[in-house]
C-alpha cells in the first residue's frame, strides 16, 4: 500500500510540474525566420536543457498558419513565430498578438516567457503595449534597437529615389549592391521607418513613451570586447532597454561581447534566466 501511494505521489508531482511548465515562444528578428534559432544553435543549447520545440506559428492571407511539431504537453514546450519583418512594426505586433492568443488557449494554466532578437524584440513590446499582457509573464529582448540604429537611416537613404538624379543614385547603389538587395531593401521601407532613432512623430518616440504591461522585463545588450568589435548594426546603448522612459528602473540588462547575430551563448543565457522555475499564468 505504501508503495502504492508513493508511486501516485509521484505521478502526481510530474504531472503537476508538466502542467506548470512556462512556455517559451521565439521571435526572430529583421530578415530571420522561425528556423534562425536552431540555424543558430541557439535552440540546440535550449534543448539540453529539456526545451523542446512543440509548433510553428505563422502568417498567410487566409489568415494564421499553425505547424505542429510535437505534443504541446512537453515538459517545457517551445514555439518559434514567423513574422511579415518586412512589414511595419504593427503589423508585425498585430500578427504576434494573435499567435500569443493561440498559444494561451492551447496553455490556459501555463505562464509564457517571450523572447525576442533584434527588430523582434520591438514587434513583441508593440504586441504588448496594444494588446495587454496576453499571458507573458517575462519579455527577453536580444540586441534590440529599443532606441533605433543609423544603419536604418543609412537604407532609407540608399533607396530614396527621388529628385532629378534619383534614376542615376538607384543605378550606383544597385550596381554596388546588386539587384537582390537592393529589391530587398526597397520592399523594407515600411520597417525600416520604424526602426530610426526616436524624434517626435515616429514610432520609436512613441512606443518608448507608452505605458507597458506588469511583467518582468530584461534586455541583453551586444558589447565588444578589445578584441571584437560587438555589434555592428545596433549600437549597444540603444539595446538598453531600461533606458527606455516607460521601463526606466524596471528592467535587468545583460551585457555579451558578441555580434548582433544570434549564438549558441544565448541558448545558455536564455535557459538561465529561467531556471527560476514556473508560474502559474496569471488571470488578464
Amino acid at each position: 500500500m505504501k508503495k502504492l501511494m508513493l508511486l501516485i505521489t509521484i505521478i502526481g508531482l510530474v504531472v503537476v510540474r508538466a502542467a506548470n511548465a512556462d512556455v517559451l515562444v521565439l521571435v526572430h528578428g529583421y530578415l530571420g525566420t522561425a528556423q534562425s534559432w536552431a540555424e543558430s544553435g541557439t535552440l540546440d543549447r535550449l534543448y539540453q536543457r529539456g526545451y523542446r520545440q512543440v509548433g510553428i506559428y505563422g502568417y498567410s492571407p487566409q489568415g494564421m498558419v499553425y505547424q505542429r511539431l510535437g505534443k504541446p504537453d512537453a515538459a517545457r514546450p517551445v514555439y518559434a513565430v514567423n513574422l511579415p519583418s518586412q512589414a511595419p512594426i504593427v503589423i508585425q505586433a498585430d500578427w504576434l498578438a494573435a499567435f500569443l492568443r493561440d498559444i494561451g488557449k492551447r496553455h490556459p494554466e501555463q505562464a509564457i516567457n517571450l523572447v525576442a532578437h533584434s527588430a523582434g524584440g520591438l514587434a513583441a513590446r508593440m504586441a504588448l503595449v496594444r494588446h495587454g499582457a496576453l499571458g507573458v509573464k517575462h519579455l527577453i529582448t536580444i540586441a534590440t534597437p529599443h532606441f533605433g540604429t543609423g544603419r536604418a537611416i543609412q537604407a532609407l537613404d540608399a533607396t530614396n529615389n527621388g529628385g532629378m538624379f534619383g534614376f542615376v543614385k538607384s543605378w550606383l547603389v544597385r550596381r554596388s549592391t546588386g539587384d537582390a538587395l537592393y529589391a530587398t531593401v526597397l520592399q523594407s521601407r515600411g520597417v525600416l521607418f520604424d526602426l530610426t532613432p526616436p524624434i517626435p512623430g515616429n514610432l520609436l518616440f512613441w512606443l518608448n513613451q507608452q505605458p507597458h504591461p506588469d511583467i518582468t522585463y530584461t534586455s541583453i545588450m551586444r558589447t565588444g570586447t578589445f578584441y571584437m568589435p560587438g555589434d555592428q548594426v545596433v549600437p549597444p546603448l540603444s539595446q538598453d532597454l531600461n533606458r527606455v522612459p516607460a521601463l526606466a528602473g524596471r528592467v535587468k540588462t545583460y551585457s555579451m561581447a558578441e555580434g548582433h547575430l544570434l549564438t549558441p551563448a544565448d541558448g545558455d543565457l536564455i535557459g538561465n534566466l529561467l531556471a527560476t522555475g514556473a508560474t502559474t499564468r496569471k488571470s488578464p
